[in-house]
């Protein structure tokens, strides 16, 4: 068992409490009739004392079936009292128990183990308060985590989906390992490296394969552990984690999340003495005084890369950006092969076919559409993962689990064609890619969904733009033209519409306002676009002008198609799911046409 004070003091409250309590016991068990030992003395002669048990100044006194109990002078002769008296005892028995040495015991212990639990009792409160004092001046400590050499590495073939920024840490990696051949051409050292990517694109675990892969000191912390209730601790921590990365150098520096200390300065309301600005100042001095000779590189992460400060980003602090976008096509492929390995899969699985279904997945979305695909093959008692447990994995990390939910006749209809009028608008729209699944199965906070197999473009175009908008806008289309009513269930597919109408207009410049950025949501305080009621006016016109032109188009298309509209929607009530193969089977095979024509 592990020693502290305070088991010490609490085991000894106990055995001091059983003492008493076992005290207490005996004392009620040996309870007899007292008895004055002229009586005694008297039943002796008389012959009814059959046995005389002597303790100390205590004697039981035991006739046939009674026991009595009498007391002597202390320092007295039993034998002597009973023979000046003229009783003799040669015909009772008589027994002696010596109880001094227990006695004493206990007379010592009680004596000695009050003091002791005195003492250790203020001990132990001063060590606590001593504890507490350096707990208030360990504020200032670094908290980083430390990922030495000898853990487990992650290496740059830990890390997949990300080629282009693995090749920018190439050059890091090697500074780190020869820096001598850099300092024979004058090359100073990468003081910093801004990995800028959205979430679960790997920034953290290709800072560790960085680490990894040079074989350094990986030192670890996110930027809100900076910051404390004290003021200055955050600085000191800054102080405190770079003292200790130059003592294990070479080292790398890892900040996660660096925009919660980054953001630009002068926004605030808190002045110069703002405890995030002490911070991000601390950084700012620290990273100015590296020697040419210190083999020492800070990387960051984050997210927000626009909110940054100026002083942070420029050359000589942060002297690289890494740019992490979202796996590709290879990309995916390559993940996937990652985090397949130690899991069993069955013979129909299609790594190209699952690679292209999940186009806008990060790293962490693939890995947990595996995680979920084995969890749902294990909960179904099968030996090896599916295809079409792959399938709904990835439907459920795309648009959450499915619902058991119970839903009216007139419900489930409108919900078919609802979703019949999104899947045959996007059939019948030349450049929006294939359906990849209809059903009207709840999920999330929908009624059913339309799965669309998208093709990856980095450009867009307007008349895929207006195409996208219109296919939002078909299951609205399709309860006016069926039910010539409206329902709440087309909320969220008017306000993704709304969206990419007024970003076509404000960023993209695609409306009759001309080639102009209106958009000033992402700037920052002092920096923020300014636009005029008239101008607010004309983007408001512009927008519902795109939207009214998309709706005519999706209910004049789910007029000349009634006819597959009703079959796509019975059928949608008798299976509630249909796939792909189901969906051309039924309503034909759609051509895609290309989006770019060059006019020649």
């Amino acid at each position: 068992m592990r020693f502290s004070w305070k088991n010490l003091i609490l085991y000894s409250f106990l055995f001091i409490f059983l003492l008493f309590l076992f005290s207490s016991f005996t004392q009620s068990l040996e309870t007899k009739k007292p008895l004055s030992l002229s009586q005694v003395i008297n039943d002796v002669k008389n012959g009814k004392v059959t046995k005389v048990t002597i303790s100390d100044n205590k004697l039981t006194i035991q006739e046939k079936d009674e026991v009595f109990q009498a007391f002597k002078e202390p320092g007295s002769n039993v034998y002597q009292i009973f023979k000046d008296a003229g009783a003799s005892l040669d015909k009772t028995e008589v027994v002696v128990k010596d109880e001094s040495g227990l006695n004493s015991w206990l007379n010592i212990l009680g004596s000695i183990l009050p003091v002791i639990l005195m003492v250790a009792f203020f001990y132990f409160i001063f060590r606590q308060a001593r504890g507490a004092q350096e707990s208030i001046f360990s504020f200032g400590q670094s908290k980083a985590k430390l990922f030495n050499k000898t853990q487990p590495k992650v290496t740059f073939a830990d890390v997949a989906g990300v080629d282009d920024a693995k090749q920018e840490l190439t050059e890091v990696v090697d500074f780190l390992k020869n820096p001598g051949k850099y300092k024979l051409m004058g090359a100073r050292t990468p003081k910093g490296v801004l990995m800028v990517g959205p979430s679960g694109t790997g920034k953290t675990l290709l800072a560790r394969a960085t680490a990894g892969e040079a074989n350094v000191a990986f030192f670890s912390m996110a930027g809100s552990e900076f910051m404390e209730m004290l003021v200055g601790v955050g600085a000191s921590r800054v102080r405190d984690l770079f003292n200790t990365a130059k003592k294990a150098q070479p080292a790398i520096i890892f900040i996660d999340e660096v925009d919660a200390i980054g953001r630009q300065r002068g926004g605030g309301f808190m002045g110069g003495h703002d405890e995030r600005e002490q911070t991000l100042n601390q950084i700012l001095v620290e990273m100015d005084g590296f020697a040419p000779t210190e083999q020492l590189v800070v990387i960051a992460a984050t997210n927000r890369p626009d909110v940054l400060d100026p002083a942070l980003i420029r050359p000589g602090r942060f002297d690289r950006r890494v740019v992490l976008d979202m796996p590709d096509l290879e990309g995916r492929k390559s993940i996937l092969s990652i985090h397949a390995k130690g899991k069993p899969f069955g013979e129909d699985v299609n790594w190209e076919k699952v690679a292209k279904r999940t186009v806008g997945f990060s790293g962490a979305d693939l890995e947990n559409m595996l995680n979920e695909a084995a969890i749902l093959a294990a909960r179904l008692g099968r030996k090896a993962i599916e295809m079409k447990d792959i399938n709904e994995a990835s439907t459920k990390v795309k648009l959450g689990p499915e619902k058991k939910r119970l839903q009216s006749e007139e419900d489930r209809e409108m919900t078919a064609y609802h979703e019949a009028g999104h899947a045959l608008v996007s059939w019948q729209m030349p450049h929006v890619d294939p359906v990849h699944r209809v059903s009207i199965v709840s999920r999330g906070f929908s009624l059913g969904h339309t799965m669309i197999e998208p093709v990856e473009h980095v450009h867009e175009t307007k008349t895929h733009l207006l195409e996208q908008i219109t296919v939002m806008l078909g299951g609205r289309a399709a309860e006016k033209l069926i039910f010539n009513e409206m329902t709440t269930g087309a909320s969220n597919d008017i306000a993704r519409a709304t969206e990419l109408a007024r970003m076509m207009v404000a960023e993209f410049g695609m409306s009759d306002l001309g080639p102009i950025n209106l958009d000033g949501e992402n700037k920052s305080f002092y920096d923020k676009v300014n636009i005029s009621p008239e101008m607010a006016a004309k983007v408001d016109l512009e927008v519902k002008k795109i939207t009214d032109i998309c709706f005519k188009n999706a209910q004049g298309i789910l007029l000349k198609l009634r006819g597959k509209l009703d079959l796509l929607a019975t059928e949608l009530l008798k299976k509630e799911t249909l796939e792909a193969e189901e969906f051309e089977t039924l309503i034909g095979i759609k051509k895609v046409q290309a989006r770019l024509k060059t006019n020649k």
